[in-house]
Formats: structure tokens, sequence, C-alpha cells
């Protein structure tokens, strides 16, 4: 029996059957995945779960469904998904552990490492689900006939076998989560924020598992794609730094805003020397925070050995654009595209994983990576693998949170108590740049607020920066009688594009933006103002970056040469856009989002001011919007008591302690909702949920429940748990030749391997939809399937707009009318 040979996974080369053995198979993933969990101080727990996650494999029922796959894939028939998951491979690992492993915290070890493994293909399981049962214990209980467990135990190599017996018997596995538990405890003794944290540590090692284990499977199914792995061997530091400081060297400091911002980044440089910890970047928009924390972040990379910098922003608009300029800086010619600059932002590949969409699966294998806040909370508390798999990539990193305010404020003391995490026990730093600090460092404790780093602000009398770059003036007409139409909005835009030269609209939903920029096409026309191509545009997310970024450089162009330009847009400009206009109109929203749009205005400081417009549309805000309501309401207090005080004066919208009071409002008025409040079932929290758990914990001590440790509702959890209301699914667009032939190569692609560097590119040309959109032009024929069991869409050409971007009706109309 021990001479037969087991199998992991099999494969269709040119015709020939090609097969992985299970214990080659285990040997690598243990090795992948102890290294990635070295850096948690986890080396011997990754080893474990490494070589155990795959054992049910070793079962007869496991060896015939391969064996049926592979008949399947060799007779050219399509694939038989019935078979999928139709035998259980994950559980006998997981028994194997929990009943096995020694040490005297085996416990709570025994059931973490458990825990990865039976959840490697699932996602995180419950432990306690919410309605009281025991999940975790059932499983580990499940029959060994379905199972496998001793029929997989007595068929393992010597090899696999003797080494899982080394480490079963070992303390070490124990003695190591122990310790990280221990550190958990001298950093908080709180019974909400401790199981919380013990949680994300369980998340941080199931990370490694699953990266470890995708990416054998995938370097099997086609070697040529593991030489496009870099494994952490980037460029140096050293080499980055000399390519940026070049770059800053040679600009020019002769107008004043641009001699405020090398002082910026100055301080920026002096600050990279301090111990790692959680820093505020508050510079004013339009101080130049993108290359001044770029400076921090490789300068502090060097000092400290990091692994990798992780821009985080909260639009795609914002990644866009920085990952070019940072791209231009940092990746010359030569360079494998995105092998410095990594760009991740849109989910191509499915939620629901395939064979092939986990080998095109983005792990963030890159020293500067440029993503969204999307991508990163859903990698913290999202289900499923793809995400999860990429959370290892945040230990021992430096992450610069972009517009930091914009961080959804239900999900405020989840996301203060992961970075505090990360920096405490994973060696990261974070960064959290914006010119409108929100005051996450003064919310309640017991639930988790930000803890910064002693000397934590970067810059040297902020204040006083704020008072130097003030360049505009706000006049507040949100209250003005009479409703803002879209046709009132468009006569101020072109009043003020004919007295000033440049103006700038910022609504709050895209339905608004069409109208009105309709009704300035319509305002312009009967003026006999047709205006310049790439002069009067319109903005949104329905159009892909490389599109939007195509718009931006003509608009950029326009206003150098000092044309009238008309820009009328959702919020997608009014942050990390480096442009500058005479005057800028701004839906009422939060005071941040309101000092962000400003950020365009007089952005270089050549006026001697600018000027900057408060309106409130007619239309009501959608439902989906209600966190937007709730900011205008708290942004209509603080403006009007200014009103009170000081009259029509213009508002003072660049001044810091205007900006504590609104986020004193909102904080207070949302004090409650900060925990992520879920009423699925009853009223409870994530943060609970993904912490002790009373509710559920409660209910399974009636049931006869005792035993202790992890108790959490991982899935659950991860499925009430939504960034923005509705999941998105990337879609790539057929915008320009460039567009149209990358669509082209990957329809045409063979090679599993140049099919993952075209998709890399085509975070360029992807637009996300929501699944009723997806449904709308799955029904209208407007999309396919790049190839076969990628999950990977592409859009006709009919169906994309070079005025609106996507549209759902083929006509070049945008019917999508929420933001």
């Amino acid at each position: 029996m021990r001479n037969r040979a087991f199998y992991a996974h099999s494969k269709l080369d040119s015709d020939t059957e090609q097969w992985q053995e299970l214990r080659l198979h285990l040997a690598s993933v243990a090795e992948h995945t102890s290294y990635l969990a070295g850096k948690i101080r986890l080396a011997h727990a990754g080893e474990l779960i490494g070589l155990a996650h795959d054992l049910g494999k070793y079962s007869e029922a496991f060896q015939q469904y391969l064996q049926k796959a592979a008949g399947n894939a060799a007779m050219e028939m399509e694939p038989d998904f019935s078979l999928k998951g139709s035998v259980d491979h994950s559980t006998a690992g997981a028994q194997v552990i929990g009943a096995g492993l020694a040490g005297g915290g085996g416990r709570i070890a025994s059931q973490m490492v458990a825990l990865c493994v039976a959840s490697h293909h699932s996602g995180l399981i419950d432990c306690i689900a919410p309605d009281g049962v025991d999940v975790l214990t059932r499983r580990l209980q499940k029959d060994g006939a379905l199972s496998h467990r001793d029929e997989a135990w007595r068929r393992v190599e010597q090899t696999i076998r003797g080494r899982l017996e080394i480490l079963l018997n070992s303390p070490d596995v124990a003695s190591e989560i122990d310790a990280a538990m221990q550190r958990i405890r001298e950093k908080d003794s709180d019974e909400v924020i401790q199981p919380f944290k013990q949680g994300l540590l369980l998340r941080m090692l199931f990370s490694c598992l699953i990266d470890g284990d995708r990416a054998d499977t995938a370097d099997f199914d086609k070697p040529t794609a593991a030489s496009f792995r870099q494994h952490g061997k980037y460029a140096s530091w050293q080499e980055l730094i000399d390519r940026l400081e070049l770059k800053l060297a040679a600009f020019s400091n002769e107008r004043w805003v641009d001699q405020l911002r090398f002082k910026i980044s100055s301080y920026c440089l002096a600050a990279s020397e301090r111990p790692k910890g959680v820093f505020t970047l508050t510079v004013p928009t339009g101080g130049g925070k993108t290359l001044a924390s770029l400076r921090f972040a490789l300068h502090h990379s060097l000092r400290w050995n990091m692994d990798r910098i992780i821009y985080v922003s909260p639009y795609i608009s914002i990644a866009d654009q920085n990952a070019e300029v940072v791209r231009k800086i940092l990746e010359p010619d030569g360079y494998n595209y995105a092998s410095i600059v990594l760009e991740h932002h849109s989910s191509l590949t499915p939620d629901k994983e395939s064979w092939r969409g986990s080998v095109l699966a983005e792990n963030w294998d890159a020293p500067v990576v440029f993503t969204t806040a999307v991508q990163v909370l859903e990698a913290l508390f999202g289900g499923g693998t793809r995400s999860a798999r990429r959370l290892h990539a945040f230990a021992n990193a430096v992450l610069v949170f972009d517009e930091v305010q914009t961080l959804p404020v239900r999900m405020i003391h989840m996301f203060n108590n992961a970075m505090n995490f990360l920096v405490e026990q994973c060696g990261a730093s974070v960064v959290l740049c914006t010119a409108t600090q929100p005051l996450l460092h003064r919310v309640d404790r017991g639930k988790g607020e930000m803890r910064l780093t002693e000397d934590a602000e970067l810059m040297r009398d902020a204040p006083q920066l704020f008072r130097d770059l003030k360049r505009y003036e706000t006049f507040d007409k949100s209250n003005e009688p009479g409703a803002w139409s879209a046709a009132k909005v468009s006569d101020l835009a072109v009043e003020e594009l004919s007295g000033n030269g440049s103006c700038l609209v910022i609504v709050n939903t895209k339905r608004d933006a069409k109208d009105i920029y309709m009704a300035c096409k319509e305002r312009l026309n009967a003026l006999g103002d047709p205006m310049e191509e790439g002069c009067f545009v319109h903005l949104s997310t329905r159009m892909c970056p490389a599109h939007r970024l195509e718009v931006l450089d003509r608009m950029k162009a326009a206003l150098v040469q000092k044309k009238h330009v008309l820009c009328v847009s959702t919020q997608l400009i009014e942050a990390g856009v480096d442009i500058d206009f005479a005057t800028v109109v701004r839906d009422l929203a939060g005071l941040d989002s309101i000092a962000q749009a400003a950020g365009r205005c007089n952005r270089n400081g050549d006026r001697a001011n600018g000027r900057v417009h408060i309106v409130k549309m007619a239309e009501p805000l959608p439902k989906q919007l209600e966190e937007i309501r709730c900011a205008q309401q708290n942004a209509r207090r603080v403006l009007e008591d200014w009103r009170d005080d000081q009259g029509d004066a213009p508002f003072p919208l660049s001044d810091p302690l205007q900006m504590e009071r609104f986020f004193g409002h909102h904080f207070f008025a949302r004090r409650d909702q900060m925990d992520y409040p879920v009423k699925a079932q009853r009223d409870d929290t994530l943060l609970q949920m993904l912490g002790e758990n009373g509710m559920a914990v409660a209910d399974s001590r009636l049931a006869g429940v005792k035993r202790h440790g992890f108790m959490q509702s991982f899935a659950s959890a991860a499925r009430e748990f939504r960034v923005i209301d509705n999941q998105m699914q990337g879609i790539i667009v057929p915008f320009g030749a460039e567009g149209k032939n990358l669509v082209a190569a990957l329809s045409a692609a063979r090679d599993l391997a140049v099919e993952f560097q075209l998709l890399r590119k085509a975070q360029r040309f992807a637009v996300n939809t929501f699944q009723w959109e997806m449904d709308s032009l799955t029904r209208s024929g407007a999309i396919y399937e790049v190839q076969a069991g990628t999950g990977v869409f592409c859009l006709l050409e009919e169906f994309y707009s070079d005025e609106f971007g996507l549209t759902l009706d083929g006509s070049g109309r945008m019917e999508s009318m929420i933001a």
C-alpha cells in the first residue's frame, strides 16, 4: 500500500495526462506556508497546516474522483461540476490535528490550526453559529467514514507522516500560538477586543495557508506561471529611493506652493527614522502628500527592513492616478509590467473559486501595491478565500491610507482594532493620510480606538500649513431659496466658466452628474459655445481607469493652456486627482468631502483666490446613500453655526477647527453604529460576532456546549459584511486601441502565464458593476467570458460610450442612477 502513488491534482498537457503527487504538494505548501507564517512568529504552525491541509486526498474516494475528472478532460468532455466538493478532503487533516496536538496550550492551539485546515476551501467556518450550534466541534467529530481520517492516515507516506508526528508531538506549535496569544493579552485585556484580535491572528495564519496552497496548485498547472512570481525578491529599497530622490531633485521650487510642498516632503523624510507605529499625515489638499508619503514609506521601509508598501485609496480613480504617477518614477522601461508597482482594485475573478480563477487571483507579490479600501477591508473581514489570501501581505508592511476620512462609520471600531493588531502583532506601520483627519483615536476605547504612536503626526505645526496653503474662499449657497435643480446648477457653472475660465461641478450621484452635464450642454449650445474637444467632459466610475486618465490628461493640458474647461463629475475626482480649476461647485456632503473637492480649486496658487460654492441638489438621495445623507445633516449644522455667528462671510473650510467640529457632530451622531450593527436575525454587531460572540455563546451554553477557545461566527459575519451595500464584479471594456487589443489577447491566450500578465494590465480597463447590472448585461448579450473557467468577462464594444463609459442598453446612455 505504501508503494502506491497518491495524487493531489491532475492536468491535461498537450494531450498527455500529468499528475502531481500528493506528498510533493503537501511538502511544498508546508514550506511556503511556514515561510509566510514566520513573519508572525508561527512558522511551525504554518508547516503543520501545510502538511495536514489535504490529508483527506489520500482516501480512495478522492483518488477515484480525481481519476474520473482526469478522464473527462482526456475525452474533452465538459467538467462535471457536480463532482466538485463531493469528496470531503479537508476534515481529515483537521481531525488529526484536533485529536493529536501536544502542548500545554493544546486546546486553543489545536482549534486554531484545525480551523485553518477545515476551512481552506470554504473560507473560515463558524466556530459557534449565531443560533448557538457548535459548528467547530461538530466538524471535528464528523464520522470518520465520511471524513476518511483513519484511511487517509494509514496511507500517508512516511516522509509526510514522520514530519507530521514530530510537529504533533512537539510543544513547538502550541508554544508559538500561546506566545502569540500572550502578546495579544498584554496589549488588550478587554473581553471584546482580545478575542477579536485572536480571530485576526487566526485569519492571518489562514491567509498563509491559502496563498501557499493556491500558488503551488497554480505552479503545477502551468509551470511557466511560476516564473512571474517574485516571492519577495524585489528591487532593493535603496534602488527605489534613488529613483524617487532623483525625481524630487528635478522639481522646480519657484512657486510658493512648490516651496511648501518641498517642506512637507522634507518633514516626511525626517520622520521616516521613527520606530514602527500608527502615524498621521495631515496635509492640506494640494500639499503633495502622495510623493511625500511615498518618500516616508520608502525610507521607513529601508530603515526597518519592511517587505512592501501598500497604498490604500477610497476610490479607484485615486488608485489609478497615484499608481500611474509612481509607476513612471519607480518602474522604468525594461521591467516587467507591475513587477514594482502593482495596481489592484477591480475584482476580475469571481467570488466563487474555480481552478483557473485561483491561479489568476492576485496575491500582491510586488514591493509597491496600489489598491482600494474595499480590497483591504475584504481581506480583513470578507468571506471566502480569494481576499483572505492577500492578508499575509500586510505583515511587516507600510500601509498608507489615503483619504482615511472616507472610511465607512460602521467599520470604525473593526478598522481601528485591525490596524492596532497589524502594528502591534505583525510588525506593520500605518500612515493615516488626509487633509481632514477623522477622530479615530477619540472613539469608544472599550470597542477599539486607534492607538496613535507617540509623536504620531509627521508634519510639524500642521495648523500653520493650512493657513499657509489657503487658496480659495467658500460660499455656502445650500440654504438659498429655490431648489437647486440641474438647470440651476448648470446656470451657475456656465456663469463661473465665462467669468473665471474653468469650473468643476461635483455631485453625489451619477443621476445628477448626467442631468447637469446634459443641462450644461444645452446651455452652451444655446450660447453658441460648443467648446473644444476635451474641454467639456463628464466623469464617472462607469468609465474604466484608462478612459478616465485620458480624459483627465486632456483636461489638464487644456487648463495649462488657459482654455475654458468645464467638468461635471461624481465624487471620484474630489480626492487624489491633481487638477486645478478656478471654481468648484460642490453638492452638499460631509465637510470632509467638500474640503477635498475644494482641493481642486486654485490648487497651484496661480490665482489670487479661487471660488468654492456649496449647493444642495433638489432630488433626494437614494436610500443606499444614507451615509452621505447623515454627513449632509452634520455639515449643515456647522455651516449654520457659522452663519449664525458670522452672517454671509465666506466659510473657513480649510480651518482644522471647523473640521474637528464636523467630525465631533458626525461621530457623536453615529457612535452606536461604529461596531457594524447587523439585524439579520437579531440585534448584534460584527465586532461582537468576530470577538466574544456573546449572544451566540449564551445560546450555546443553553444548548449544553461547555468548551472554550475560539467561539466566533466567522462565516456568518462574513456573509453580513459589506464594504459597500452591494458586492461588485469587474468587467473588462474595449476602450481605445489598447483596450480592444487587450480583450483580443485575453480571448486568444492559451498560456496561463500570459493570461496572468494580461489580467494585471486589464485592471486599467475594468469597470466594476453591481450584480443587477451584471444580470442586465447578461440578458442583453453584452458580456462574454474571456475563456471558459476563468469567470473573467469582457464587454461588447456597442455597450461602451466615449462620453459616458459603460451603458446597459448599448445606446451610449448612462442608465445606472445610483452613485
